[in-house]
């Protein structure tokens, strides 16, 4: 027993610690054989997770794609949209959309482009364009061509329910009775109020002072 006691104490004795305080305000350096610590002290305790997170841009559309949707709009649509029999025009706040349906596997093209590149996978404004063909059960039935102008993104795609809403129905009248009922023949007339004299905005008024 005694002999096991002088042995840890011996071996007590031959280790040494240094530490010294630094003179910045707020560290505690410790000083190793080869290397240094420098944390601050009140964060001493305190494990730190640094996350990075990178989005992939978006792939840009080659200009050869582009002639090639232009071509081909051209060959489904001879004599351009005016010429066309199944066409509905649909407006929503300051978007204007010309529709055309042709007989095809439910493909939309959107100004020469595809509608899921063109309104930037956004699942909300997909659904806009493809409401009165799913109502219809034609969405594999007819393809989509439109040409839009005007407004934003969403805007366009209101519009373009509305645009094809009114091209089902030259197809039948008898689309008429389940369009109306979801009410996708009713233009959406709600429009930004315009910005009144002495306001900030249309209604919005600066902050009042008595002094």
């Amino acid at each position: 027993m005694a002999l096991s006691v002088t042995n840890l104490a011996s071996s007590l004795s031959s280790l040494s610690f240094s530490s010294q305080v630094s003179h910045g305000p707020n560290t505690l350096s410790f000083p190793r054989s080869n290397y240094l610590f420098s944390l601050p002290a009140k964060s001493a305790r305190r494990a730190s997770l640094s996350i990075t997170a990178t989005v992939a841009a978006p792939a840009e559309v080659s200009e050869d794609d582009t002639m090639e949707l232009k071509k081909y709009v051209k060959s489904r649509l001879p004599g351009g949209f005016a010429a066309q029999k199944i066409i509905g025009t649909g407006r929503r706040k300051c978007a204007i959309a010309r529709v055309v349906l042709q007989e095809g596997t439910g493909k939309v093209i959107i100004n020469y482009r595809d509608a899921k590149e063109y309104l930037q996978g956004n699942p909300l404004w997909l659904q806009y364009v493809k409401v009165p063909l799913v109502t219809l059960g034609y969405e594999n039935s007819y393809d989509v061509f439109v040409k839009a102008h005007g407004g934003g993104l969403s805007g366009q795609a209101q519009a373009i329910t509305l645009g094809v809403a009114r091209a089902l129905l030259k197809v039948s009248a008898d689309h008429r009775s389940p369009l109306k009922k979801e009410g996708l023949l009713t233009r959406d007339a709600r429009v930004v109020e315009r910005k009144k004299v002495g306001l900030k905005k249309a209604r919005k008024a600066p902050q009042f002072s008595k002094r």
